[in-house]
């Protein structure tokens, strides 16, 4: 799968960490009057097997909003095209990141749907500026997961400044390469480009379908364009008010805590893995093989921090816990390593789109709000949250480390205000969900005054529609039909749906990425 996180060419002018580029904050910035004139995608066939009427263009748009006659850079589009004789308009879908690519989730979106549904909109796929096979694409530092990476836990400080040298020298590359570019790559700017896309397809309104970081860029472009929205599906809802460092912060106590529904599980499927039936004493065993990692990384690949990255997807879907159980059984019980290395390729390691993805990721998140700028902030905060939530506190803390030397100074983020003017929404939030915790959907929900919260009890998967719970897809489907919203008293949910039952163990060695879930999961990736 490979979906680490989420290449922008030409003559970049030269930014250094140490000299920041000071530019308008283009969150709060005035914009020019509408003048940019969007151009008709000429739609191509580009179907796959498994989506064969899939077609592909491309759109331009402004690398400057506020300067709309200015340099443009190319937006890739993708569709599955309407077929019904009732048409509801474009429905953008959005995997998240930020960094995702969505060309192919439009075709997963469209075949996910009802038919009857779905046959009624053009899914539009697209990757947002900097992605995929966007132009320019961004990527900052080719190979910056390789492994076998320092430990992510800076028990030293040659530990410590080893990794600050990587953040800094990944911040340093991205000022190199994309100085140019950097000041626009916002959240808002994004969004500002959904609007394009909007002009360019013809459409007064657009409907949008987002998971993730997607919820975020979807409620940024309704609190900008509120009459240009019809329909708004929000799936894992980002808090507006937390971008991004506190967020990132908020993350590390709800992975830990799902890292310890895995350890619960794999207890309980003792009969399979022989770990076992104390949950507390699994969880010791899997630190255990981490320390012994450090000393000797399996295959040479799988170091602790590598370790980490193999597991946290573990916290965003628990249709990979079967898989991750056998690795770590095979590594306590047997000494063999080779699955672990198997799942950390399959799972943990970054391919050249994960590190296209990541670099959009930092691009976006270092630019649309401040982060400090003092590594001691860091340090300090970091090792509170680590005493509470071991699992994945420095691991994230690295991933977003070049935040605190990034070249160009932070914007300001929208502020989400409350607001009855956006058309009644529809959010889905697992109560469990690590990515994305709970309290977001109810801070969503409470500002699109109008909104439908949809909860997923019990539920600690991030992104938990299509993908196989009939309850949630029910309301999601009724919604995109004839815009019905839940109206029911249920604490701060209007409709509560139960969650799907955690996986069996393996009953043969299947490859991950075939049941519906996965394919969703693989497509939303991790970090997003």
């Amino acid at each position: 799968m490979k979906k680490r996180a989420a290449v922008l060419c030409g003559a970049a002018a030269v930014v250094v960490a140490s000299g920041l580029t000071a530019v308008p904050a283009e969150a709060g910035a005035p914009h020019a009057p509408e003048t940019f004139r969007a151009t008709a995608p000429a739609w191509k066939k580009c179907g796959t097997d498994g989506y064969p009427t899939l077609q592909c263009a491309s759109v331009e748009v402004p690398l400057d909003h506020a300067d709309p006659s200015g340099r443009t850079i190319t937006l890739a589009l993708s569709r599955i095209p309407h077929t019904a004789k009732k048409y509801q308009g474009p429905l953008l879908v959005n995997p998240g990141g930020p960094g995702g690519s969505g060309l192919t989730l439009a075709g997963f979106v469209a075949a996910s749907l009802p038919k009857e549904v779905a046959a009624e909109y053009d899914v539009i796929g697209f990757d947002p500026r900097g992605v995929g096979d966007s132009r320019p694409a961004l990527d900052c530092a080719p190979g910056h997961f390789d492994a076998v990476r320092p430990d992510s836990v800076p028990t030293s400080p040659e530990v410590e400044q080893a990794n600050l040298d990587r953040a800094k020298s990944f911040a340093e590359a991205c000022g190199r390469k994309y100085g140019d570019l950097l000041p626009h790559m916002t959240t808002t700017a994004a969004a500002r480009d959904l609007d394009v896309i909007r002009q360019a397809l013809g459409a007064e309104r657009i409907n949008y379908f987002g998971y993730s970081y997607g919820t975020y860029l979807g409620t940024v472009y309704a609190k900008l364009f509120p009459q240009r929205v019809r329909r708004l599906v929000l799936d894992s809802v980002v808090d507006p008010t937390g971008v991004w460092y506190d967020s990132n912060l908020d993350q590390n106590q709800a992975f830990n805590a799902r890292h310890r529904a895995f350890m619960d599980w794999v207890a309980k499927n003792d009969a399979t893995y022989h770990l076992g039936t104390d949950a507390e004493k699994t969880e010791t065993a899997w630190y255990a093989m981490r320390s012994a990692l450090k000393e000797k990384p399996a295959g040479g690949k799988v170091g602790p921090a590598e370790l980490e990255d193999t597991y946290m997807p573990g916290g965003y879907y628990n249709g990979y816990w079967p898989y991750l159980a056998e690795a770590f059984a095979a590594y306590v019980n047997d000494k063999d390593d080779g699955p672990l290395v198997e799942a950390y390729e399959n799972f943990g390691a970054t391919d050249v789109a994960g590190d296209n993805g990541y670099s959009v990721y930092t691009a976006i998140e270092c630019r649309d709000a401040a982060w400090p700028r003092d590594w001691a902030q860091w340090r300090k905060d970091n090792w509170e949250m680590y005493e509470r939530a071991p699992f994945m506190s420095w691991n994230n803390a690295w991933y977003n480390a070049p935040c605190a030397y990034w070249p160009v100074e932070a914007a300001r983020p929208e502020r989400i205000n409350t607001t009855s003017q956006v058309p009644p929404a529809l959010l889905f939030q697992a109560t469990d969900d690590a990515a994305t915790p709970y309290q977001g959907a109810v801070t969503v929900h409470r500002r699109l005054e109008r909104s439908g919260l949809v909860v997923e009890s019990g539920g600690g998967n991030h992104g938990i529609t299509l993908s196989g719970n009939a309850c949630l897809d029910r309301h999601l489907a009724a919604y995109l039909a004839d815009g019905t919203v839940p109206r029911g008293s249920h604490g701060d949910a209007d409709a509560v749906c139960e969650a799907l039952p955690d996986p069996k163990p393996l009953t043969s060695k299947a490859a991950p990425g075939t049941a519906r879930g996965s394919v969703l999961h693989g497509l939303l990736g991790s970090r997003s």
